[in-house]
């Protein structure tokens, strides 16, 4: 399974291919919409939020709410284009609203460098997080497939500025206690303290990064491998969830904690569990070796605070060379809430793929019945 996407921000839209998704596989335009409507939500986020409705259109690669095994095509329609048509008209001609002072924390001046664009828009339009909402859609896809073969992944938001949630992990029943939350945190306490970290943050006009943590159950122990950098499970997971907008690190299991303890404080011994031969503790967040381990996976990530601001900080105005204010677009005070929803898109690919690279399939009859197979022959090695 892979994915690309395509389009801008404010362009006529984003679409999103998913390749090597195996037949039979239950896709709706109403679960699509569902989960890209999850992206928008969470306390903090902007008033475009209540703008993009997120038309979906399913082009090809779905019959009758099934996949074929073909490439699944999905086009999102921006709600805003009629807004923007001038300026993000492809075709020949000029805005006359060139955007010339780069916003710092953003792609803006790295990317007009790199490109020679004297305009940071030919830049800032496709760096924007708003392309997410296409990876959303293989997300979706991606977690129907783990559906199929009894995993599932879930997020919840562990920290927002200075406030954090030091409780145990939820549990996968425990997704609705997350949902409800606005910031998708599953303590109530915290939660609250989270919200009034925001409207502080909003009342002195400045915005508030976090930390989330994606946590994937039922993964079969045995999935990735240590055999070259590029297969290892934990260095995918890494470089998925990095690539999420704002996102500067990322961490297996209690990872940074952990490097401060003695190795005897750090593993998870192999013991008897119930007749079986498991672990007592996760500190290894559930991959060993780049290998999953059959425990909890645990992927925590850190998003740092939204670059635009009300308060613009200073630049460089490019045309000109003169010290200038830095532009300010339409942006929220918070979007932890929403990084987490993608960070779990993101899991569910990376892990998902992982699965089919192992267990092969064409069909999703053929993978269930692998997986299956598998899975018996696991059940008498560790329980003999």
């Amino acid at each position: 399974m892979r994915f690309l996407t395509a389009g801008e921000s404010h362009g006529p839209g984003l679409t999103t291919i998913v390749e090597g998704l195996p037949k039979g596989l239950a896709v709706s335009r109403e679960g699509l919409a569902a989960e890209l409507a999850r992206r928008r939500a969470g306390y903090g986020r902007g008033k475009r939020m209540s703008l993009e409705a997120d038309e979906v259109e399913i082009l090809g690669g779905v019959r009758h709410g099934r996949t074929l095994g073909s490439p699944v095509s999905v086009l999102i329609r921006n709600t805003e284009w009629p807004n923007w048509s001038e300026i993000m008209s492809p075709g020949p001609g000029k805005s006359g609203k060139e955007v010339t002072r780069p916003r710092p924390g953003h792609a803006d001046l790295a990317g007009m460098i790199k490109y020679g664009a004297a305009d940071a828009r030919d830049i800032l339009e496709r760096a924007s997080a708003r392309e997410t909402a296409a990876r959303t859609v293989a997300g979706v896809l991606a977690k129907g497939l783990l559906g199929e073969v009894g995993a599932s992944v879930m997020s919840h938001v562990v920290g927002i500025g200075p406030i954090s949630y030091e409780g145990p992990a939820p549990g996968a029943d425990e997704v609705g206690a997350v949902e409800s939350s606005e910031v998708r945190c599953a303590d109530a306490a915290t939660s609250a303290a989270m919200m009034r970290a925001i409207d502080a943050a909003a009342e002195a006009r400045d915005t508030l990064g976090g930390v989330f943590e994606v946590l994937a159950f039922g993964v079969p122990i045995g999935v990735g491998s240590h055999v070259q950098h590029d297969r290892r499970l934990d260095a995918a997971l890494a470089a998925a969830l990095i690539s999420v907008p704002a996102v500067k690190g990322v961490e297996i299991g209690p990872a940074f904690d952990t490097a401060m303890l003695r190795g005897s404080e750090a593993h998870d011994e192999i013991v008897r569990v119930g007749g079986a031969v498991g672990r007592e503790t996760n500190r290894a967040g559930g991959i060993e070796g780049g290998i999953s381990n059959g425990e909890v996976i645990r992927v925590r990530a850190a998003m740092k605070p939204i670059s635009t601001l009300m308060q613009p900080l200073r630049t460089v105005d490019m045309a000109t060379g003169d010290p200038a204010q830095a532009v300010r677009e339409r942006s929220d005070v918070c979007a932890v809430p929403a990084a987490a929803v993608v960070g779990e898109q993101m899991a569910a690919v990376t892990i998902a793929r992982e699965i089919q690279r192992k267990f092969g399939g064409d069909t999703v009859v053929e993978l269930k019945r692998s997986v299956a197979a598998y899975l018996a022959d696991v059940e008498e090695r560790i329980s003999g």
